[in-house]
C-alpha cells in the first residue's frame, strides 16, 4: 500500500486532532509533532498513517460528499471491535469518534498492521514464483472460509444485518445505487439486472460476510506467504450469504487470459501465472468450506455487476467535481466493461 503526503481538500485539521488523540491517551502531549500521509490505495473511505510519539496509527473517515450509509464509520468500527473476539486476523481498534466538529465527520483510529499487501504493483516488483502464488491464494482462501465460520452471535453482530432476504434485497438495492449514479446509456446494465431479478437463489444459508475480500485487503505476514495477520476495510461487512462474498471476490479476480482492458480496470496480481482460475478458486472455497457452489455464474454476475455500481458511483463523484483524483477519469468505462463481462458470463454459463 503506498502512501503520499494528504491530497489537496483531504486535509487533517491536526491542531484538534492532536487534541482528540491527547484526550484518548493515544498521545502524551498536543505539543508533540505530527507526521501524516495518505494511504493511496483503495477508491472508498479515506486512510492516514498516524506518526507521533514513535508511534503509528491509522485513521479512517469518510470521503468528502459521501452518503452516509456506505460510509458508516461507527459500523465499521463496531464489526471489527467484535469480530477480533473470535477472529484474530483484524487491526486492533483504539477510539472512535462522532464529534464531527474534530475533523468534519466521524472517524476512528486503529492499529497499523505490519506486514505486506499484495496489490498489483507490489506483487510485479516482488517477483513471486508460480508455486508461491499458489500458496498466497490458499492462504488468502483459508482466510475468508475462517472469517466465514465465525459464530457472530457469539460476538455480539446479531443486529448487523437481516440475513433472511439478503440477496434478493441486494440483487434490488444495488440496481436502484446504479440508476442514482447512472451517468451514461449502458444497455448491458439493464439486461444483467433484469437477469438478476429472475435468476437470484432463493434459498442461502448465512453468516458473518466481508464483502470486499480480494488480496489488497488482506496484510500477508511475511514472504513466506503462509499466514495473513490482518483483514482490512471492513466497511461492506454484514450478515448475509457467504456465496455473495466469494462472487464479488471472483469479480476482482482477473486472470490472463481475460480482455486486456479488463486487466488495466482492475489491476490485480491474480493475473500472474502460478494463480488459480476462477472455477478452481470457486472449487477451492466448495472444498475448504464444504458448502455447494452450484449456482455460482449468478454469484460470479453479482460480484461483477457490484463492481461496475461502486466504479460508477466514484465516477459519478468525479464527474459532479467532488473528487479530482485522476484515477477516477476513465471508471465508467469499467462499469461498463464489468456489465459486458457479466452478460458474457450469462450467455456462455461460465465464470473464465
Amino acid at each position: 500500500m503506498s502512501n503520499q503526503k494528504v491530497r489537496k481538500g483531504e486535509e487533517l485539521n491536526e491542531v484538534l486532532l492532536k487534541k482528540y488523540l491527547q484526550e484518548n491517551e493515544l498521545i502524551n502531549s498536543v505539543e508533540s509533532y505530527l507526521f501524516v500521509n495518505q494511504f493511496t490505495h483503495g477508491y472508498s473511505n479515506l486512510t492516514y498513517l498516524l506518526q507521533i510519539e514513535n508511534k503509528e496509527y491509522v485513521l479512517r473517515k469518510p470521503p468528502v460528499g459521501a452518503i452516509k450509509r456506505g460510509h458508516d464509520m461507527s459500523r465499521e468500527f463496531k464489526v471489527q471491535s467484535g469480530v477480533s473476539k473470535a477472529f484474530s486476523k483484524v487491526p486492533k481498534m483504539y477510539s472512535f469518534c462522532e464529534d464531527e466538529a474534530v475533523l468534519g465527520s466521524d472517524f476512528y483510529i486503529m492499529e497499523k498492521v505490519e506486514g505486506i499487501i499484495l496489490n498489483y504493483k507490489e506483487a510485479k516488483q516482488r517477483n513471486i514464483s508460480q508455486a508461491e502464488y499458489k500458496m498466497i491464494a490458499n492462504s488468502w482462501l483459508d482466510t475468508l472460509v475462517e472469517l466465514h465460520n465465525v459464530d457472530y452471535k457469539s460476538v455480539g453482530l446479531t443486529d448487523l444485518g437481516r440475513p433472511e432476504g439478503y440477496v434478493e434485497r441486494q440483487v434490488i438495492n444495488w440496481g436502484k445505487q446504479y440508476v442514482k449514479a447512472k451517468t451514461d446509456e449502458y444497455p448491458e446494465a439493464e439486461m444483467v439486472m433484469k437477469w438478476m431479478q429472475e435468476n437470484q437463489p432463493t434459498a442461502y444459508n448465512h453468516c458473518l460476510i466481508h464483502n470486499d475480500f480480494k488480496y489488497d485487503n488482506v496484510v500477508f505476514k511475511d514472504n513466506s506467504w503462509k499466514e495473513v495477520s490482518a483483514v482490512l476495510d471492513w466497511e461492506m461487512a454484514t450478515l448475509g450469504d457467504p456465496l455473495m462474498d466469494l462472487g464479488t471476490s471472483l469479480g476482482y479476480w482477473t486472470i490472463a487470459t481475460d480482455n486486456d482492458f479488463v486487466k488495466q480496470g482492475i489491476p490485480s496480481p491474480t493475473i500472474f501465472e502460478g494463480n488459480p482460475i476462477r472455477s478452481e478458486i470457486a472449487q477451492m472455497y466448495a472444498e475448504k468450506s464444504g458448502r455447494n457452489v452450484d449456482n455460482l455464474v449468478f454469484y460470479y454476475v453479482f460480484g461483477l455487476f457490484k463492481i461496475a455500481v461502486i466504479a460508477q458511483q466514484i465516477y459519478y463523484r468525479y464527474k459532479k467535481g467532488w473528487t479530482t483524483d485522476p484515477r477516477f477519469a476513465n471508471l465508467n468505462k469499467a462499469a461498463e466493461l464489468c456489465c459486458k463481462l457479466a452478460l458474457k458470463s450469462i450467455k456462455t454459463n461460465k465464470i473464465d
